[in-house]
């Protein structure tokens, strides 16, 4: 039954989209600016401090500082005057070296782009073999075979700077296969790029994973079957049909392996992007980090586009003309529940947490500083002689806790952008060149180190991913034969969103939000290293493998303990999650 498309209400006002992307660059930058006086201390006394390590310098040595640097006119000043210079090539100078800035940023640039490129073809690989399996099974029926992607939890759920450790340590100091630190050549690429790329991908995989059987039970896929195409032309169209919805999850994903890879680059001695802004917005040094930014603006923005066009190319004109022509909806076929892989680990988790409870976690013991673990100390203790199951307990309903509340209004605050459609998707592609890190020192700059501080900076970068995929879903759906038939019978916006709209996002956007809850437990963790979340001597269970991270070769139980706790919280997520519609309910896409 064919269905002649109706405009009306089938698709978005077409806002333009430089819109969002010029308001949001603007005060992305502009928030940039304020960083020295949002802080609450003297700029010049910051800068002194970065030049000189003197901290307690005299009236005279600021107001040099200040005359120097001219930080009376204030930062919009600053802001306009570095503005003016980039058309001219002249991004300033740093305030703490002195050297120009322009050469220094392009050059940390082109070593993360190399290193971005390198993460990104290991994401792509860990995202084929993570989704090879539902790929093979559904292209020959056998649906029912298909079991929820522990594996994928099990990856994502690994700490990239845990990984980056593990892997400097071994193979690039016992085994001595490559280079461990510094960049000296494509072989200094490789294992930085494994620790950026193989969570990344599961990550990817997982969500690819999750969408593949919708795909295969579409009708046009049961055709095929049923006519005796061959396996691999149904496989082919259907990973089509598949990555226009999970193709945008790769926007956040791109610009975080270029300015979210702190700490990676930090372990590897990399001179990248990120490590150069984390250390001019801990100096505050200004024209650094708004040339930093800048870049990574564009570089947002710029592959924001790439993915859009593919994505669109992808489609082909069945989203473009809005001409899907059926009204079935296919059911996904139901999954085998992995019932018993979540009771064991809801049980294990539980077993930890109550014995944990029972345990002191700021007894210090210093006469069993690293001991492995015993009877005593089933976990083992860490560098101060804690013991590390007390700490591990205690800590849990504060790391789940506030985990669970950034994932909520992260994916509540991407649904509602994603509704915006085009001016959403400018403002999208902004946001997400905005590392966690620097959004952190912002969020302290005024509200001062705490936990409720970090979970405000990691809710203001981690909706991009929920935004990216919600605009993604809502587009095909408002291409589909089925909607335009309810706007052709006189349905209207309320109707359309409650019972086509929300339907088709809601549960895709709940599977993706579980598979990433462990990244914004490391997220957050990660903020608390650098002193910008929870503070010490409070347990949490990130913060356990921050502070045991360079323990790690020495005492491996104590990271060990953490992330396998965060390994089983994921597994229990994602084993634990409904199945249900992918949210692309097309069946004319691919054909």
């Amino acid at each position: 039954m064919s269905v002649t498309p109706a405009r009306t209400g089938a698709r978005p006002a077409r806002w333009p989209t430089g819109v969002g992307r010029l308001v949001a660059g603007a005060a992305l930058l502009t928030a940039v600016a304020l960083l020295p006086w949002l802080s609450g201390t003297d700029p010049a006394l910051t800068v002194l401090r970065a030049l000189s390590a003197d901290q307690d310098p005299t009236p005279a040595q600021l107001a040099a500082v200040r005359e120097q640097l001219g930080l009376d006119e204030g930062p919009f000043s600053h802001l306009v005057h570095w503005l003016g210079g980039l058309p001219r090539g002249d991004a300033g100078t740093s305030w703490v070296s002195g050297e120009p800035v322009l050469p220094q940023v392009a050059s940390a640039f082109a070593v993360s782009l190399t290193l971005m490129l390198g993460a990104l073809a290991v994401t792509v690989a860990v995202a084929a073999l993570v989704s090879a399996r539902t790929l093979y099974l559904g292209s020959r029926r056998r649906l029912h075979r298909v079991r929820a992607g522990t594996g994928a939890a099990v990856l994502a759920a690994l700490p990239k700077f845990l990984l980056a450790s593990l892997l400097a340590t071994v193979c690039g100091v016992w085994l001595d296969w490559f280079p461990s630190s510094g960049w000296e050549g494509p072989q200094s690429m490789v294992l930085p790029a494994l620790a950026l790329g193989v969570p990344s991908g599961a990550v990817i995989g997982g969500l690819l994973d999750q969408a593949l059987p919708a795909a295969f039970n579409e009708p046009w896929a049961r055709t095929w079957c049923a006519y005796g195409f061959p396996s691999g032309l149904t496989a082919r169209n259907a990973l089509r049909r598949t990555l226009a919805g999970v193709l945008p999850q790769l926007l956040p994903t791109v610009v975080a392996l270029v300015g979210g890879a702190v700490a990676v680059e930090k372990i590897f001695n990399i001179p990248g992007l990120g490590r150069l802004a984390l250390d001019a917005a801990m100096a505050q040094d200004l024209p650094p980090l708004q040339t930093a930014t800048l870049f990574l603006v564009l570089l947002g923005v710029t592959a924001g586009r790439l993915l859009q066009a593919l994505r669109h190319a992808l489609l082909g004109p069945a989203l473009r003309d809005g001409a899907l022509a059926t009204l079935h909806q296919p059911a996904l076929p139901r999954r085998r529940s992995p019932r018993r892989v979540a009771a064991l680990c809801a049980a294990a988790l539980l077993t930890l947490v109550v014995a944990g409870l029972l345990r002191d976690p700021l007894h210090v013991d210093t006469a069993a500083r690293l001991m492995p673990p015993s009877a005593a100390h089933p976990l083992g203790t860490d560098s101060l002689g804690r013991d590390l199951l007390a700490r591990l307990g205690h800590g849990a309903l504060r790391t789940a806790g506030v985990a669970l509340a950034v994932t909520a209004v992260s994916a509540a605050a991407g649904l509602l952008v994603g509704l915006t459609a085009r001016v959403g998707a400018g403002l999208t592609e902004v946001a997400s060149t905005l590392p966690a890190v620097l959004a952190g020192l912002l969020t302290t700059a005024v509200t001062g180190p705490s936990v409720w501080g970090a979970a405000c900076a990691v809710c203001l970068v981690a909706w991009t991913p929920y935004a990216a995929q919600a605009a993604a879903l809502l587009e095909e759906e408002r291409a589909s034969g089925h909607l335009l038939a309810s706007v052709s019978f006189g349905a209207g916006p309320r109707y359309l969103l409650r019972h086509h709209l929300l339907p088709a996002v809601l549960p895709a956007l709940l599977r993706n939000a579980l598979l990433r809850l462990p990244t914004t437990v490391l997220v957050l963790a990660s903020l608390g290293f650098l002193g910008l979340g929870e503070q010490p001597p409070t347990p949490e269970w990130g913060r356990l493998l921050s502070e045991n991270q360079p323990y790690g070769e020495l005492a491996p139980w104590t990271v060990l303990a953490p992330a396998g706790a965060l390994v089983l919280l994921s597994v229990l997520a994602v084993s634990a999650t409904p199945s249900g519609r992918s949210g692309t309910r097309r069946s004319g896409a691919a054909s």
